[in-house]
């Protein structure tokens, strides 16, 4: 593996770098995030600038991710390891797959379990409207759309404003908010439209 090159990439959905490992929840919250989209590698030992350290304890580290996937994730994860050496120093390389048991959980400092997600570089706190895509995603039968004047408002909608929030979407087709979700994960899953998570409130796009 040429642990340069895959540095070089940057972190994204499916890399992220750990200069080492500092508690169960925040490594569990890591693995969550990649189990429940598209799987993806952490390198420990990387600092966030992709400057090599290397880690000091392998075993530790290793002990730490494998407590973590199997104590703080539900269901269990189970990592995979690859030790690197680049010049001298270690890298310890956990790839993690792409789950067909999702979704899965991390437990917090709070004793609470939450679902996480992998965005870009990020592993967000997911959304009802995202934990229901993750479930859905597991079903390999597909999506078949139908469009009603209420799919015909929503892109008419994107077409003029170009985003659209569930309370805005809601609002604009009289319709509740369960059914106004459950026709918005079946757009996501079906490719045509594309949720945006911010600070302030989650929004939608066409792709």
């Amino acid at each position: 593996m040429n642990i340069r090159k895959l540095i070089l990439q940057g972190e994204g959905t499916t890399l992220d770098f750990k200069k080492t490992i500092t508690s169960n929840e925040k490594i569990a919250k890591s693995l969550v995030a990649f189990a429940n989209n598209k799987g993806g590698q952490l390198l420990i030992g990387v600092a966030d600038d992709g400057s090599i350290k290397g880690v000091k304890s392998e075993d530790e580290e290793r002990y730490m991710i494998t407590k973590s996937a199997h104590q703080f994730c539900k269901p269990a994860i189970e990592p995979e390891f690859e030790e690197v050496y680049v010049e001298d120093k270690l890298v310890l390389v956990v790839k993690i797959p792409a789950s067909d048991t999702k979704p899965h959980y991390a437990l917090d400092e709070n004793k609470k379990w939450w679902v996480y997600y992998r965005v870009k570089d990020k592993s967000l706190l997911a959304s009802k409207i995202i934990v229901d895509v993750i479930k859905k995603g597991n079903d390999k039968n597909g999506q078949l759309i139908t469009y009603t004047d209420q799919e015909k408002k929503l892109f008419e909608h994107l077409g003029e404003k170009g985003r659209i929030t569930l309370k805005e979407f809601s609002k604009l087709t009289r319709s509740s908010y369960r059914q106004a979700q459950k026709i918005l994960v079946n757009l996501i899953i079906s490719g045509l439209i594309t949720p945006h998570s911010s600070e302030k409130e989650e929004y939608f796009t066409t792709n």
